[in-house]
């Protein structure tokens, strides 16, 4: 255990951020730097130790975390380093974006502020880093044995990761021009700094793993021709579908998806283009979905210089505070206030935006909404309650539906889909097509990055038993397993 009486005399600290006013100038991560490490050892010691400790079930990757944090309390960083790898490929990753169902899970959460449990991991893996204690562990000897792998997204790397360290030779397969799905250019810089993502390929590159950019499995490759030339394939393509909304003036010009917008953003700080084509920059913005993604579009419009943002949800506030019906351990469902909240805009809950109006040139100029109810288990409209608010540019950020099948990629492979609309697999994450798995939100759906990372390593474990006629690797989940919610 760590401090025994740490969680009665130490408060809850979280890292600091930067003041407001500086950040929304730059594109830099919204944090101070270096404020976690003075603090973080004192947080560890917070944790209880408990005798079952419920953050375990939260965390769907099986994170050994009352270890981990021990060993943070006692400042043993190259210790706690191998305990967080020993579950997770990527805490840098998770540390910096997982909304933590591991601290809801948390048992001083019954009735106090929870372990910061997100700071003790990023520190621990920042401070891995810096030291040196992040390297290469290339496998001992070859299988043989050859594995594509579809998506470069945290259950694509994830899996491709495991797959090189037993052995086998592994490709990813990427159809954008770098590597890493939506964390590249679906997460704003200021969440997530692209540095992060970058040492971490030339890790994967070290052990092994090759990566093929700019290739659309099912347009520029045919999936029949790539199940031909490996003995595995693993499907890690997410689902990518935006949902769309579809109401009269929807195709007025300056309505985007959320993926169309975001990752233009993210290309100018990559260096690949000048000035995004898609700017909030003197413009009235409205964001609808009250997500993260909402969030995201949120904090890159100030960046951008909008003259309003507005972020529109169709359901009710939530609450501050628990609700009754969202017990612990489960993932509640509360009031959160993210870095993009706290730099401005108006956010409006319980609306449902009814049409758009453009001007003579058929740019969208204004959006109209209204107020809605739940009536009898429904949402309705609320009489008398629509109103107009200006929008001159509007993103869709109402989350996503399934995989991408207009590449072809589902049909080539000849697979089946599940009731949802998600790609089908079994218990060891294996579709009806035989030695192809799949692996994340394809199979999933849409989902958090932690149960992404655990689908890659369960998703491995199948590939690898299937290769080689028995795995050591782990598997932390099945594929029916869910989130500890209600």
């Amino acid at each position: 255990m760590a401090d025994p009486k740490g969680f009665l005399t130490t408060g809850r600290e979280v890292a600091r951020t930067r003041p407001v006013d500086e950040r929304v100038k730059d594109w830099n991560e919204v944090y101070v730097p270096g404020s976690l490490l003075p603090i973080i050892s004192k947080q560890a010691g917070r944790c209880m130790d408990c005798g079952i400790p419920f953050c375990h079930q939260g965390c769907p990757l099986g994170n050994l975390i009352p270890e981990w944090n021990d060993f943070a309390y006692r400042e043993d960083w190259t210790a706690a380093s191998e305990r967080l790898h020993a579950t997770n490929n990527f805490p840098e990753f998770t540390g910096r974006l997982c909304p933590a169902p591991c601290e809801s899970a948390c048992v001083l959460a019954i009735n106090q502020p929870a372990v910061t449990i997100k700071n003790v991991e990023v520190s621990i893996i920042d401070k891995a880093w810096d030291s040196g204690d992040v390297t290469p562990q290339p496998p001992e000897r070859l299988s043989g044995k050859t594995v594509a792998v579809i998506g470069s997204g945290p259950a694509g790397l994830a899996a491709a990761q495991q797959l090189t360290r037993a052995g086998h030779t592994v490709v990813v397969y990427e159809r954008a021009d770098r590597i890493g799905g939506l964390l590249r250019y679906g997460i704003p810089e200021f969440k997530m700094e692209k540095s992060h993502i970058n040492r971490r390929i030339e890790q994967m590159r070290a052990e092994g793993t090759k990566f093929r950019t700019g290739v659309e499995v099912g347009r520029d490759i045919d999936a029949v021709k790539l199940r031909k030339r490996y003995d595995s394939v693993v499907i890690a393509a997410g689902a990518t579908i935006s949902r769309d909304l579809p109401v009269a003036g929807r195709d007025l010009k300056g309505i985007h998806f959320a993926m169309e917008y975001l990752p233009l953003a993210n290309k100018v700080q990559e260096g690949d283009l000048t000035v995004t084509p898609i700017s909030a920059e003197g413009k009235h913005v409205v964001v609808i979905g009250g997500g993260d993604t909402g969030a995201d579009c949120v904090g890159t419009a100030h960046r951008q210089g909008a003259a309003s943002v507005t972020q529109l949800e169709i359901m009710p506030r939530p609450g501050d505070d628990r609700a009754a019906h969202q017990p612990w351990p489960t993932f509640p469902m509360l009031y959160k206030v993210t870095s993009a909240h706290e730099e401005g805009g108006e956010r409006v809950y319980s609306v449902s935006t009814t049409h758009f109006e453009g001007d003579e040139d058929g740019n969208v100029q204004s959006l109209h909404l209204t107020e809605v109810e739940f009536v009898n288990g429904k949402l309705e409209q609320k009489p008398g309650t629509e109103r107009s608010i200006p929008a001159q540019l509007v993103t869709l950020a109402m989350g996503f539906t399934g995989t991408d099948r207009s590449n072809g990629l589902v049909e080539q492979f000849g697979l089946e889909l599940d009731e949802r609309g998600n790609i089908a697999r079994d218990e060891d994450f294996a579709t009806n097509v035989p030695g192809v798995y799949v692996a994340g939100d394809a199979g999933r759906g849409q989902s958090l990055i932690v149960w992404a990372i655990a689908e890659g390593r369960s998703a491995a474990r199948g590939v690898d038993r299937h290769l080689t006629g028995a795995s050591d690797l782990p598997a932390p989940i099945r594929p029916t397993d869910r989130s500890l919610t209600v």
